[in-house]
C-alpha cells in the first residue's frame, strides 16, 4: 500500500491529498453543525494548527491502516472527505467514513466519492468487503450510503458515542467486491 495519498479520479470529482489551500474550506466545513455533530474534526480552539494537523494525519498512509482523501471538485475546491480505515489486510475489509461540506450537498458528489473510494479498495487494495456506520438520525448519510451501493444490513443499538457526547443507534451498511451495482436513476448526474 502507498504511504501517501494516491489520486483517484471519479465522476465529476477527484480524490486527492489535502493541501494548504483546503484549510479555509476545511475549517468552514467543520463550523457547520451537521458536519460537527457526526464527525470528529479539528479542535475549535486551535483551528488553523489543528486543521493542518488533521490534514497531515489524513495524508500520512504510512501505517497501512487507512487511505484518506480530500474530495475535490473539478475546479479544485474542497467538497468533503472520504476514507477507508481500519483496513484489515488479513480479513480484506475496511470501514468507510465520509463527510460533505454544506456547499457540496444534494449533488450526488458524496455517493460518487464513496464509490470511487470503494473502487480503490476493491481494485488497488484487493479488499473483499467494505462497511460503514452512521447514526440512525443521520438520514442524509443513509441516503448517501444506499446511493453508493452499500446495502443496509442492520441496526446497532447505542453503538457509538458521537462528538455530541451521546450514544446513538447506528445503521450498518456494506458492499462486497462481488456486488453487482450501478448508480440509482435518481442520483444527480455529473456535469
Amino acid at each position: 500500500m502507498a504511504t501517501q495519498p494516491v489520486t483517484v479520479p471519479g465522476a465529476d470529482l477527484v480524490l486527492r491529498p489535502f493541501d494548504r489551500e483546503d484549510l479555509p474550506d476545511l475549517l468552514a466545513a467543520f463550523a457547520d453543525p451537521l458536519v460537527r455533530t457526526w464527525n470528529p474534526g479539528p479542535d475549535d480552539e486551535d483551528g488553523v494548527g489543528a486543521g493542518q494537523r488533521w490534514m497531515d494525519d489524513r495524508n500520512d498512509w504510512s501505517d497501512g491502516t487507512h487511505a484518506s482523501w480530500a474530495v475535490g471538485g473539478l475546479d479544485g475546491r474542497l467538497l468533503g472527505s472520504v476514507s477507508l480505515y481500519k483496513i484489515d489486510h488479513d480479513q480484506l475489509d475496511a470501514e468507510v467514513g465520509y463527510w460533505l461540506a454544506p456547499w457540496a450537498r444534494g449533488r450526488g458528489w458524496g455517493a460518487r466519492a464513496v464509490d470511487a473510494a470503494a473502487g480503490f479498495g476493491f481494485g488497488d487494495l484487493d479488499l473483499h468487503r467494505l462497511h460503514l456506520f452512521h447514526a440512525e438520525e443521520n438520514v442524509g448519510s443513509c441516503r448517501l450510503a444506499t446511493a453508493a451501493g452499500f446495502a443496509l444490513e442492520g441496526r446497532l443499538r447505542q453503538s457509538y458515542r458521537y462528538p455530541d457526547g451521546n450514544y446513538h443507534d447506528e445503521h450498518l451498511h456494506a458492499r462486497l467486491a462481488s456486488d453487482s451495482w450501478s448508480f440509482p436513476p435518481g442520483l444527480p448526474q455529473p456535469g
